[in-house]
């Protein structure tokens, strides 16, 4: 019996493609680091009765157009603004996402951004590594505190409650917006709900975990640096246009605040000119997921999405409804 095709845009942990190359006929191989170019994203979609494509990757209605057979769209990420889902459900085609085991993860990751900027591990890192350096003294490479700081959180979701948690080990009383209020755990008595202005005036750390929605676009800008501590550092690990980064790089020129650690960017991969080169930023490839044991458990998420649409049962993680 032929096995139904398969179109991936990305290359993606050899355990995740062993499986896939045992149950599909992939339309092609995907190679390491190379981008699918428009021309091959129509072509495989025209060929596949399943997809699995990136949050880098622009899954339009011109693509799925081009998709008679398709069923399902495996999306090989928590979010899913890259993908154009209410065209994907006027053609009955399931979208799914892989939520849950990436949270521990990005919430790591955020608190090394925090640390980071706070201590000025990369500054201090790259000092060491010029053969610059001339040896301890008092006054050298200063950072601030991060115990007992105050640690406002933006997006209180999964990976927001998870960095949350991680707060208790530094002592940090956590203020958060969100539309809804959510439980503490049992124990925890420092989180606190309240207005977003108040989260960016009052804490120390700023961290972002929303969803990037026309409602979250530009959520930091201008208006909204202005209003934060200049000894204040923002932390992005959810998504870049989030935060308007010509008003952040504004900011941090003017010491408006002290600090900004950013692992995902606004026309990424394109970073915006002059970042770069500030001290008081640091800078990460998105990196959020990037241990081998998540992208292994994102992608078997995708082969279970798969298996399950294509064999006529609801997928595990759904997107958009199909009725």
């Amino acid at each position: 019996m032929a096995h139904p095709t398969l179109y991936i845009t990305r290359l993606l942990p050899e355990p995740v493609m062993a499986a896939l190359r045992e149950r599909y006929t992939l339309v092609s191989e995907p190679v390491e680091n190379q981008i699918p170019t428009r021309e091959d994203q129509r072509s495989g979609f025209s060929q596949a009765e399943a997809v699995i494509c990136t949050l880098a990757d622009p899954i339009t209605d011109d693509s799925l157009t081009a998709a008679p057979r398709l069923k399902i769209v495996a999306n090989y990420a928590v979010g899913y603004n890259n993908i154009d889902v209410a065209a994907a459900t006027r053609r009955g085609i399931v979208v799914t996402n892989t939520p849950d085991v990436l949270t521990d993860a990005t919430a790591d990751l955020t608190w090394a951004l925090i640390l980071a900027g706070a201590r000025r591990v990369v500054e201090g890192d790259r000092w060491t590594r010029s053969g610059q350096w001339p040896g301890w003294a008092p006054t050298q490479m200063l950072g601030t505190d991060v115990t007992g700081k105050t640690l406002g959180i933006i997006g209180m979701g999964r990976i927001g409650q998870a960095v949350a948690l991680r707060a208790q080990g530094f002592r940090m009383p956590v203020l958060y917006a969100s539309h809804r209020p959510c439980s503490s755990p049992p124990g925890i008595s420092t989180w606190s709900h309240r207005p977003l202005e108040e989260v960016l005036t009052q804490a120390d750390f700023i961290s972002l975990h929303v969803p990037l929605s026309e409602a979250t676009r530009h959520l930091i800008g201008s208006r909204e640096l202005a209003m934060m501590k200049s000894t204040a550092f923002l932390i992005n690990t959810s998504r870049g246009s989030v935060i308007d980064e010509a008003a952040l790089l504004a900011a941090l020129r003017q010491r408006t605040i002290a600090g900004a650690s950013l692992d995902v960017y606004e026309r990424e991969p394109l970073i915006t000119t002059g970042l770069e080169t500030l001290p008081n930023v640091v800078l990460l490839p998105h990196l959020g997921s990037a241990t081998q044991q998540v992208r292994i458990k994102m992608g078997m998420l995708c082969v279970e999405n798969i298996a399950a649409v294509l064999g006529g049962r609801p997928p595990l993680n759904p997107v958009n409804r199909q009725d």
